[in-house]
């Protein structure tokens, strides 16, 4: 499974793209990256960390639901420069001379120079046993989550390092070499901030990577210096950890497909019992597009009424719907719609359901059984106010009011006047069974004599739905996606829709091979923010992509 393998460290980028010629393609961006590093450090770099991008073909918001989604990884990525830095007397000597110090640079040159060092905090824990505190100490650094800077998610990748591999932040580690190295980076990127091709994600993973490496903590680091070699899997889960100290909460998908991917397939991703990810084959024939709206999104300015907000919705719907079904949920727990799922079919520990079973109880959750999450009394249509305010949303989960914050609120912000449970548990099962239905569309294609046009207008019809349930229930797209989807359809593809969080970013598109550069200008043509790009600033807002190797690690020799 790709979740136990080794992340891969390289010495050719041969090797790393699996093909002379798509590595000629980037041995150009690759070797300035390295040369601007040893004009700015004086040395070459010791490695180059590589993270993709990823687009989600179908399956949005439903990670955090625990359902499974399909994305795959794009080739425009993250790379960071990074070596071991000498310490050596200089302006910079507090940095320079403090354990694990760092100098961060950026390629785009809106990006100025940062320089921080993790800090020895002092925090108390409570003994496990009597009421005594001991002191502990840990390391420390400064994220503002408020105004999110680039350097913040370099900052997110180290927290992550520091915490699971220097754990002892004590004086007396430092003293005796137990701590991190000083360290100098670069940092370059082909995925589009805000986009919904999850540059944050592709950014943690990339900086994790390249902390791990010049810590000597991955198994084929020139100082290696651990038995335990980290998994793809382990690495998704650090990164998970990593991105929610910038204040997004995410479900892993985006952090799953940056570094497990392969570079013939998307991904069906499952988070349910465990993190698992399988290659489903795509349409030989076709390609798919990526349109950036121009419309930014950051999702962690805007968390506390997007995102974060259909975070704890969904979080609390499951909580309601299996009260109702007569589940027994744990006080403090936070159950999600799959656990639902599972516990109402009889699932037992660590089992997994068949995919057709599990196909036929989305079908009941959603058709029959989500009516309890709306207002009481009301069972009309989508149109009228089906959203319930705080208080009835409390009632309806059965837990205290104190309780309730605690499980739900104490750990994130979130701000609304109704929460719209019902919209978007309809919303959650219908997607989930579409990711379903993709997948199988493809498994049966791929089976016969190749995936025909009968096939692939299917897949577009489930891209489609994916959009107007996105647009409709989960409400997470914007008036300039919605015209990139029409415009799509317009100009020939398939099917379209917003990809990543949505609310802006990019939208995807399933086009015939044979049609995409006539697709491209038709979009340029007609979508008015494209009208007077051209040449490499068109290549930056459309492109055609295909599948891509998930994250490494690039070694200098």
């Amino acid at each position: 499974m790709a979740a136990e393998e080794h992340i891969p460290v390289y010495t050719t980028l041969q090797d790393l793209y699996g093909g002379l010629g798509t590595s000629l393609d980037h041995a150009l961006r690759w070797n300035n990256l390295a040369e601007e590093f040893e004009k700015r450090f004086g040395r070459e770099p010791a490695y180059i960390a590589r993270a993709p991008g990823r687009v989600n073909l179908i399956g949005e918001h439903i990670d955090y639901a625990l359902f499974g989604v399909l994305p795959m990884a794009v080739e425009r990525d993250i790379l960071i420069a990074c070596a071991p830095r000498p310490v050596v007397a200089s302006p910079d000597a507090e940095v320079q001379h403090a354990p694990g110090g760092v100098i961060a640079e950026n390629l785009h040159s809106k990006y100025t120079r940062q320089m921080f060092a993790p800090e020895v905090k002092k925090k108390y824990e409570q003994t496990e046993v009597g009421e005594d505190q001991v002191h502990v100490e840990g390391w420390h650094l400064d994220i503002n989550t408020k105004e999110l800077r680039w350097e913040s998610y370099v900052k997110a990748g180290y927290y992550g390092v520091l915490s699971h591999y220097f754990p002892s932040a004590s004086a007396n580690a430092v003293e005796s070499g137990k701590h991190p190295v000083p360290v100098d980076l670069l940092v370059t990127g082909s995925v589009p901030a805000g986009s919904g091709l999850s540059s944050s994600a592709a950014m943690v993973v990339a900086s994790t990577l390249a902390f791990l490496a010049v810590n000597g903590k991955l198994s084929d680091s020139a100082t290696a210096a651990t038995d335990h070699q980290l998994s793809k899997g382990e690495l998704v889960k650090m990164s998970m950890e990593n991105e929610k100290r910038v204040g997004v909460n995410s479900g892993g998908m985006d952090q799953a497909a940056s570094v497990m991917s392969d570079s013939s397939s998307a991904l069906y991703i499952t988070f349910y019992p465990t993190l698992k990810a399988a290659p489903v084959r795509l349409p030989p024939g076709a390609v798919f597009v990526c349109a950036n709206s121009l419309v930014v999104s950051d999702k962690a300015v805007t968390a506390k009424s997007r995102y974060n907000l259909r975070v704890v919705e969904t979080l609390v719907g499951a909580r309601i719907l299996a009260r109702a079904l007569g589940i027994q949920v744990g006080e403090k727990e936070k159950i999600t719609y799959r656990e639902v799922v599972g516990r109402f079919a009889g699932e037992k520990h660590r089992e997994e359901l068949d995919a057709a079973v599990l196909m036929q109880l989305l079908t009941r959750m959603g058709d029959e059984e989500i009516d309890v999450l709306k207002p009481k009394g009301l069972t009309g249509s989508l149109d009228e106010q089906l959203g319930v305010t705080m208080d009835e949303m409390i009632e309806m989960s059965g837990l205290s009011k104190e309780v309730f914050n605690e499980v739900y609120l104490s750990w994130v912000e979130v701000e609304a006047n109704h929460f719209q449970l019902y919209k978007r548990a309809k919303h959650v099962f219908g997607e989930a069974f579409r990711v379903l239905q993709f997948r199988q569309v493809c498994i049966e294609a791929m089976g016969g004599s190749g995936i025909d046009d009968a096939a692939e207008q299917e897949i577009g019809t489930l891209m489609n739905d994916s959009q107007d349930s996105c647009n409709e229930l989960f409400e997470c797209s914007c008036p300039e996606l919605n015209e990139l989807t029409r415009l799509a359809l317009e100009s020939g593809a398939y099917g379209s829709r917003l990809t990543g969080a949505g609310w802006g970013g990019c939208t995807v598109s399933l086009v015939p091979g044979e049609q995409v550069g006539r697709f491209i200008k038709r979009i340029r043509d007609s979508y008015g923010p494209y009208k007077d790009l051209e040449s490499d600033a068109l290549s930056e807002v459309i492109f055609a992509t295909r599948p891509s190797s998930g994250a490494c690690v690039y070694k200098f020799e």
